[in-house]
C-alpha cells in the first residue's frame, strides 16, 4: 500500500506542532488529517542559562501529551512517528531529561537534529509544490524562534546554513523595551548582518530566482501585510507579495507596543512578545536578498519543516525492514 498514515512532531523553540497525515509515497501527495501548534517557549531562558527552565518542560511535555493522544486517536502506528527538536534542544546542559520526558509522554525518542537536517526537511516541505511552477533556484528561509535556516536548491538542497539568530533569542539578547529603542534595534540588526555574512559565504544567495519564507514568524508578517482580520492559514500559503509590502509589514510590527501587537488579530497570543524581533530578522533579510539577487518578491509557505518530517516519516515506515 502506498499510501502511510504518519505523524510529525516540531518541536521549536518557541512552539511544538503536530502534523497528522496520510502520504503517498508513489506521488508524493500529502494529505493533513489533523495540524496543531502550541506555543510551549521551550527555549525560555536558553540563550543565557544554557538549560531547559522546569517550567518550559512542563507546558512542552503538556503539548506532547496532547501529541500523543491525537496520534491514538487517528491511528497512527508507534513506527509511522517522528519527533525532531531543533535550535534549543542542541546544545542545553539538560537535553537528557527534554529526551527522557518525550519517550515517557509520546513513547518515542525525540531527534535532536543538526542545521543541516533542519535546512533539508524545511526545503522538501515548502518546495515540493513549487517544482516547476516557479523558477529555481529556490532559497527557503526558516525563521524560527532560536534560528534561520537558509537553503539553496533545486529539488534538492545544494547549499544550506543555520544561524542563531531567531525571534525569542534576539528578544532576550536585546529587545527588552516595548517598544524597542533604537539602540536595541540597531544592536539586534548586527547580529543578523553578521549572520547574513556567514550564510553569504556558504550558501550563494545571489543565486535566488524564488525566495519562499516559512515559520510562525514569516507568516505571521505576511498576515500583517495582507492586513487579515485573522490568522487564515489558507490565505497565507501561497502569498505572493512584493518586497517592499513585507517590509512595510515587518517596520509595522516592529515599532508596535506589546499591547499594539495583542491587539492585532492576526498574531497569536504566544507570539506578541516576541514578533518585533522575528520581523526585524526578517526585514534585513529581505533587504540584503533585494541588493544581492534582486528579490522583488516574497512567497509564504505554510508547508515547512513539519510536511518534511512527515514525507521522511512515511519514507521509514514504507522502507523495508533492515536484515538481522
Amino acid at each position: 500500500m502506498s499510501v502511510q498514515r504518519v505523524a510529525a512532531v516540531d518541536c521549536g523553540t518557541n512552539s511544538l506542532r503536530l502534523l497528522v497525515a496520510d502520504v503517498d509515497t508513489a506521488t508524493g501527495a500529502l494529505t493533513d488529517v489533523e495540524r496543531t501548534m502550541r506555543i510551549v517557549r521551550l527555549g525560555q531562558g536558553v540563550d543565557a542559562s544554557g538549560a531547559f527552565a522546569p517550567e518550559a518542560l512542563a507546558r512542552t511535555f503538556a503539548a506532547v501529551d496532547e501529541a500523543a493522544a491525537a496520534c491514538r486517536r487517528h491511528g497512527v502506528a508507534p513506527g509511522a512517528v517522528r519527533f525532531v527538536a531543533t535550535s534549543a534542544s542542541r546544545d542545553v546542559s539538560n537535553r537528557e531529561e527534554f529526551a527522557a520526558g518525550v519517550r515517557d509522554h509520546l513513547g518515542v525518542d525525540p531527534e535532536v537534529i543538526t542545521g543541516a537536517e533542519e535546512a533539508r526537511l524545511s526545503f522538501t516541505g515548502a518546495t515540493r509544490e513549487l517544482l516547476g511552477s516557479s523558477p529555481a533556484p529556490f532559497l527557503v528561509v526558516d525563521l524560527g524562534g532560536g534560528s534561520t535556516e537558509f537553503v539553496l536548491g533545486d529539488g534538492e538542497p545544494e547549499a544550506a546554513l543555520s544561524v542563531d539568530v531567531g525571534s525569542v533569542r534576539l528578544t532576550e539578547r536585546h529587545l527588552r523595551s516595548d517598544p524597542p529603542t533604537a539602540a536595541e534595534a540597531a544592536a539586534a540588526r548586527a547580529d543578523v548582518i553578521a549572520a547574513l555574512d556567514a550564510v553569504g559565504r556558504r550558501v550563494p544567495l545571489e543565486r535566488t530566482r524564488t525566495l519562499v519564507g516559512v515559520a510562525g514568524t514569516i507568516t505571521t508578517v505576511t498576515a500583517a501585510a495582507l492586513d487579515l482580520s485573522a490568522y487564515v492559514p489558507g490565505a497565507l500559503h501561497g502569498a505572493r507579495l512584493p518586497v517592499d509590502a513585507v517590509r512595510a509589514a515587518c517596520d509595522r510590527l516592529l515599532g508596535a507596543s506589546r499591547a499594539e501587537r495583542a491587539a492585532m488579530p492576526f498574531v497569536h497570543p504566544g507570539r506578541v512578545d516576541v514578533i518585533g524581533a522575528g520581523a526585524l530578522v526578517w526585514r534585513v533579510v529581505l533587504d540584503h536578498l533585494a541588493e544581492v539577487a534582486g528579490v522583488a518578491e516574497v512567497v509564504t509557505s505554510e508547508h515547512d519543516i513539519l510536511d518534511g518530517t512527515a514525507f521522511s516519516a512515511a519514507e521509514r515506515a514504507a522502507a523495508p525492514p533492515a536484515p538481522l
